[in-house]
């Protein structure tokens, strides 16, 4: 086999459809678009939702109930795992503003630090923060260290 020789599958390339080649294509003179209206003329579109000028859908539902776009605890809360506090080594005292600085939380908004129990943690740290999960709090109190909330 050359490559000069090689062909798409049977069934995987399709012609394309050529429209307005005379009536006995089947697809002449209107080109399948039919007669007259919106979508028969060139550059047509109805952006998604459009009825026609009836009012739509959307609108006509009434609206209800009440959603939080900014929920301002969960947005300004920093979530870190234990195995990432492990890489700062023994007798380190972590808190927001210590990771802040080495750039292990993104600092926007970031008013609370929460630790979570993924990874494993071998150092004995001192960790400050506001919340701790149960599995954070007994993997730092396991390794030596202590978990002090804020």
């Amino acid at each position: 086999m050359k490559l000069g020789e090689l062909k798409p599958g049977p069934g995987s390339r399709k012609d394309r459809k050529r429209v307005g080649r005379g009536p006995a294509s089947g697809r002449g003179k209107t080109c399948g678009r039919g007669h007259k209206g919106q979508k028969s003329r060139a550059g047509a579109s109805i952006r998604p939702g459009f009825e026609g000028g009836q009012m739509p859908l959307q609108r006509r539902l009434p609206k209800r109930g009440f959603t939080n776009v900014y929920n301002e605890k969960k947005a300004a809360t920093a979530s870190v795992n234990v195995g990432e506090l492990a890489r700062f080594g023994d007798g380190a005292t972590i808190d927001l503003d210590f990771l802040k600085e080495r750039k292990a939380v993104k600092a926007r908004r970031v008013r609370y630090l929460k630790v979570l129990g993924g990874g494993e943690l071998n150092a004995a740290i001192t960790v400050r923060a506001h919340y701790f999960t149960p599995q954070a709090r007994a993997k730092i109190e396991g390794a030596g260290g202590k978990a002090e909330a804020v």
